[in-house]
């Protein structure tokens, strides 16, 4: 086994999220790679893509490689409406990639917490997020936002479905140059054009956004939404959670899914969002479970873009020993020096591309 310093960004972040995740009471969950074709079709709205790779299984059903996690899940378990099921996974999926066209195998680890979810269970899985890109990287920002208040605003213009669908993508794009131009096109009286604006322009410091979000908030089901975020905000400054993890309500999430708190997570030197979840309550209604659930997933793929943090090297100690070295010889002096706390790498010669403070020959 090679010592972890000479494994990969991606190879490190798994080691280290089990332990994390483990340490929370979550467990592992396995699933094939295989499901149901009828799973994904039932819930096409809810994939980043509706191509799937599918095919005939020997018994005639049709099966697909499974582009996404969270749908198996749901499928896979069965705790009451007063239990909490709570996973973590690390899984591939199959899905068409965004620069090529093509379809792509993408790693993800992540976990899932579906049940009689409260606001302690919302506050741990956010809280998890935030510690999850922490493992991965000390620079990093974590945006929270809530669908509750996003859906509210926009019900309240009363335009139908086709208006939410694009004023989500312009909240999204923080457009709100065109949030007049769409509002003036539907009809939309100036003062909801202007909360819609508003709303956009929120994003920072949670104490801040929360301020500025009060007086927007005059539905009852915005009310709502404001109470809960207020709730996490307290938590995660109870907990010292704090520069890092903003408010910003250009994150959204499909509607028809999502209704409650949604985040995304980024680290510098990736130039896309490597971590996404949220609640998605909808979710489970549309799949006829009286539960609650929310979640996030981490791409692991995307950490190839990060840079190597630590000193400059893959190893402490590159151990070299020749053909005529005893085999007890070398693993004494390979026991010696990992009894002093380095890392060992022991080979024949000298490889090409590891990087190592001294080398130790032996006999």
């Amino acid at each position: 086994m090679l010592p972890e310093n000479l494994l990969k960004n991606d190879e490190r972040a798994m080691l280290a999220l089990r332990s994390l995740y483990n340490s929370y009471g979550y467990r592992p969950f396995k699933m094939s790679k295989f499901e149901e074709y009828e799973l994904y079709v039932r819930n096409k709205d809810f994939l980043v893509s509706d191509r799937v790779i599918t095919f005939n299984d020997t018994d005639g059903r049709l099966l697909a490689l499974k582009p996404d996690v969270t749908l198996s899940i749901i499928k896979n378990t069965r705790a009451g409406a007063y239990d909490k099921h709570k996973v973590y996974y690390n899984e591939n999926v199959y899905r068409v990639s965004g620069t090529t066209g093509q379809f792509k195998e993408i790693m993800q680890m992540g976990l899932e917490c579906i049940g009689d979810i409260d606001t302690t269970d919302v506050f741990e899985v956010v809280s998890l997020a935030a510690k999850s890109l922490a493992t991965v990287s000390s620079d990093y920002v974590l945006d929270i936002s809530h669908m509750g208040i996003i859906s509210a605003f926009i019900a309240e213009c009363e335009r139908g479905s086709n208006f939410t669908r694009k004023m989500t993508a312009l909240i999204s794009e923080k457009n709100s140059h065109e949030v007049y131009t769409l509002c003036e096109q539907y009809g939309v009286p100036s003062e909801k054009a202007d909360m819609l604006a508003s709303l956009i322009g929120i994003y920072g410091e949670r104490s801040s956004a929360l301020k500025r979000l009060e007086p927007l908030c005059t539905s009852e089901d915005a009310k709502a939404a404001l109470c809960e975020l207020a709730s996490l905000d307290k938590l995660l400054t109870e907990h010292g959670i704090t520069d890092k993890v903003r408010f910003d309500f250009s994150v959204v999430n499909n509607m028809n899914y999502y209704n409650g708190i949604v985040f995304k997570g980024f680290l510098a030197g990736i130039s896309e969002g490597v971590l996404a979840g949220g609640a998605y309550d909808n979710l489970l209604r549309t799949m006829k479970q009286d539960r609650r659930g929310i979640g996030f997933a981490l791409y692991l793929d995307l950490l190839e873009e990060l840079e190597e943090e630590g000193d400059g090297y893959d190893v402490d100690v590159l151990l070299v020993y020749d053909s005529k070295a005893q085999a007890s010889s070398v693993a004494a002096k390979k026991d010696e020096l990992i009894s002093q706390g380095l890392s060992v790498y022991s080979a024949t010669n000298v490889p090409e591309k590891i990087r190592y403070k001294k080398i130790v020959k032996v006999n």
